[in-house]
């Protein structure tokens, strides 16, 4: 049976033109995307995009605008479900109260879920250094889009 997973991943941007990166690892498997996650059954967008926010950055957000949504098959790396991701330029509410990184998967925890975030600028986002497809493709985009060139 395969069905669709609906993902909800928010784009914070600060006045030095970075972008917020999540490290995460789950169960042994590393990856780095944008804050965000699953839509849960009966939740809009933005309601999901708003309780992930508070759930992983304990962090009230305001929506900007829509940035993408997924125009191409993903299959999900966790399960056997279609992914289709969508994308928001969001701002804070408030300032952010991160203990923030300077390098991928610094992780001040231990355990089988971990997190943690960074700043990182665009114009040297590395497409590398982000894990999925659809994020991949979300950094270039961002990067054509806001990336200052000196």
């Amino acid at each position: 049976m395969s069905y669709f997973n609906v993902r909800v991943y928010g784009l914070l941007i600060n006045a030095k033109n970075e972008v917020l990166v999540s490290d995460e690892e789950e169960y042994g498997f590393r990856f780095s995307k944008f804050p965000g996650g699953g839509l849960e059954l009966g939740e809009g967008l933005i309601d999901g995009l708003k309780r992930e926010f508070i759930e992983e950055c304990q962090a009230e957000i305001e929506v900007l605008s829509h940035f993408y949504t997924t125009d191409f098959y993903e299959k999900s790396s966790f399960n056997d479900s279609q992914v289709i991701s969508v994308y928001y330029l969001v701002k804070e509410k408030a300032p952010l109260q991160l203990a923030f990184k300077d390098k991928i998967y610094d992780f001040d925890a231990e355990g089988e879920v971990l997190q943690a975030f960074r700043w990182v600028n665009i114009a040297t986002l590395s497409l590398d250094e982000i894990t999925f497809r659809t994020d991949k493709t979300v950094a270039q985009l961002l990067k054509n889009k806001f990336a200052v060139q000196y």
